[in-house]
């Protein structure tokens, strides 16, 4: 998937407890101290496009033959993307002095998706529950006992936030494939988030002129959010309709909302990336970055998708 508005950004002020120079003193060079390699110019859309197409292409149709052919293989998809996702995370969060559970908050985090899986909503917010009292003895015990823990307030407070960003957003993708229709619903909650994107970036690329948020994310232009809506719109009209068997209307719902929640979530993880003063949260996937960069928009995209179908078929 390619997203228009990617680009390296960087922030003005340093996290609390960051050891990362900041770019605006003289001699101090932020890029290098975080190990982040400047890349390689590669057009307008800040990516490798041919690499970012290829990755792209060969992950939809992985999901798409798994949806057809074994639906409950998502549940552990859905799993190892999380928990290289929040590796990750946890990661790009320690290089700036912030120091995340990391062991935890990956188990736990396992635990909140495959638990929906036997029990349902319960098995997720119990073991989200769960994973936030570990992670708060975690922090508070870590140090030992003759020490007392720094900064624990700000880094239970950071890890809560990882924990729901990331696991227990992303259990609504996998609470969707169980409910009925669920290969079908999973289908269209992509196919749409895929439409913004590349509605999104085409419309970006070709007519963006006017930058949507540029404090945030500066390439993001109001043409590109125009470009997102029709394509997202007009594609979950269709699945809705052909995929589902369900009312037109609740497809247009669905694109609409989805553009807000994904533009939404785009931004969230941009400024993140600007307060840690990095491009990309990994590297995994050429031309895209780390999984968690791909992942930004479908986390609470997810939720929505699950509520929407929940509720109104």
């Amino acid at each position: 998937m390619m997203k228009q508005g990617d680009g390296v950004v960087v922030g003005s002020e340093r996290p609390l407890g960051s050891a990362v120079p900041d770019p605006s003193t003289p001699g101090e060079s932020a890029p290098k101290a975080i190990g982040v390699s400047v890349p390689k110019a590669t057009g307008k859309a800040g990516r490798n496009l041919p690499a970012a197409i290829a990755v792209g292409g060969g992950l939809g149709i992985s999901l798409i033959l798994i949806m057809v052919f074994a639906p409950l293989v998502w549940i552990g998809v859905v799993a190892v993307a999380l928990a290289i996702a929040t590796y990750e995370v946890a990661r790009r969060l320690r290089e700036a002095g912030v120091l995340v559970p990391r062991i935890p908050l990956i188990v736990g985090g396992q635990a909140i998706i495959w638990l929906g899986w036997p029990w349902g909503t319960t098995g997720v917010l119990s073991a989200t529950a769960g994973t936030v009292l570990v992670c708060m003895v975690w922090l508070l015990l870590q140090q030992g006992l003759g020490s007392a823990p720094k900064n624990y307030l700000r880094e239970l407070a950071v890890t809560i936030l990882v924990a729901c960003w990331l696991p227990l957003l992303a259990s609504f993708a996998v609470l969707m494939v169980l409910q009925d229709d669920g290969a079908g619903r999973v289908l269209v909650f992509l196919i749409a988030v895929v439409c913004s994107d590349v509605g999104g970036y085409v419309a970006g690329v070709l007519f963006g002129k006017h930058p949507m948020a540029p404090a945030i994310s500066p390439k993001k232009s109001w043409e590109g959010l125009a470009g997102s809506l029709l394509f997202c719109v007009i594609g979950s009209l269709l699945t809705v309709t052909l995929i589902l068997d369900a009312n037109s209307m609740i497809g247009v719902l669905l694109g609409v909302v989805l553009v807000v929640t994904g533009t939404l979530g785009d931004l969230i993880e941009s400024q993140v990336k600007r307060d840690l003063r990095i491009k990309d949260m990994g590297t995994l996937l050429p031309g895209h970055g780390g999984i968690m960069d791909r992942l930004d928009s479908l986390l609470p995209s997810a939720f929505v998708a699950w509520l929407i179908f929940t509720v109104l078929l």
